[in-house]
């Protein structure tokens, strides 16, 4: 019995130390591998990582690239393009009748917010004064700064024609300050240069379109004296449309003298002021009423 116990304890001893050898063998090994294994995940894991960036940024780069491709076929708003189609037509349009109609007396330089520009009216070859209007090119458009005087109907014509058609308002805006100084010279030459025939003051209104004075002539050493009202309806123009003549003597006039004063009523009508008493002058007021008519 006893020979036996000690085989068996031998044998269980020696199968103890194998595998007790085995373990720690195992265990060495274990802890051998490992770093080695930390490092293949860590290099893995970088390997991935970098991977994933590169990708992130292609991505990044292809978004940027979508975007601006939409961003660029998008259509721009209707109302908008519109707007500035008919601004920059209403631009060159400016600059084609500064240059073309300049022999006009229509003048003008562009400016930061877009043309101002320059009449210089005249009258028979005479340059008289001048006028400016600065212009804004935006929609709508507008007049920034502007020296016409205020009883030249500027806002009318606006209203009619600055949204529509600026070639026709500047003519028609031309037109007004052009018959309103050429009125005014008409008046200014008779006070200065004949003032010898006037009878007493010369009456007009601000526009020069209503004028009233009292006129002498002569005939055989006689003076006689004549009312003259000349009304301009149309403010465009540089003769009356409506001349009364009346008689201010006391005496009864004379059927020659009241086909005189008949011819004077046209001569008004078809000849500047200061022309028809240039011809008072020179004695030429004794007109063949059938040359006249």
């Amino acid at each position: 019995m006893s020979l036996e116990y000690s085989s068996s304890q031998e044998g269980e001893a020696k199968g103890g130390v194998l595998a007790h050898l085995e373990r720690l063998e195992a265990r060495s090994r274990k802890k051998w591998e490992e770093p080695q294994g930390a490092q293949a995940a860590d290099s893995a894991l970088g390997s991935k990582i970098h991977q994933l960036r590169s990708l992130r940024d292609k991505l990044r780069a292809e978004v940027k690239q979508r975007r601006a491709r939409v961003e660029a076929s998008v259509e721009p708003d209707q109302t908008l393009e519109v707007s500035r189609q008919v601004l920059e037509r209403k631009w060159e349009n400016m600059k084609a009748i500064l240059q073309a109609y300049r022999f006009t007396g229509l003048s003008g330089k562009l400016t930061s917010r877009g043309v101002c520009v320059c009449i210089q009216t005249a009258f028979e070859g005479n340059l008289l004064g001048s006028y400016f209007v600065d212009l804004v090119i935006q929609k709508p458009l507008r007049i920034h700064h502007h020296s016409i005087p205020v009883f030249i109907p500027l806002e009318e014509i606006s209203a009619k024609y600055l949204q529509t058609n600026i070639q026709h308002f500047l003519f028609s805006l031309c037109e007004h300050l052009n018959a309103y100084s050429g009125r005014k010279y008409q008046a200014d030459r008779l006070q200065s240069d004949f003032a010898a025939f006037l009878a007493g003051p010369l009456q007009r209104n601000s526009l020069c379109n209503l004028l009233s004075f009292t006129y002498k002539v002569e005939q055989s050493g006689q003076a006689f004296p004549f009312g003259a009202r000349l009304l301009y309806k149309d403010l465009t123009v540089t003769l009356p449309t409506d001349v009364t003549i009346t008689y201010q003597g006391t005496d009864t006039l004379s059927t020659s003298w009241e086909e005189q004063r008949a011819t004077h009523e046209h001569l008004f009508c078809t000849k500047p002021l200061h022309q028809v008493f240039a011809s008072f002058a020179r004695g030429e007021e004794r007109l063949d009423l059938k040359l006249v008519y």
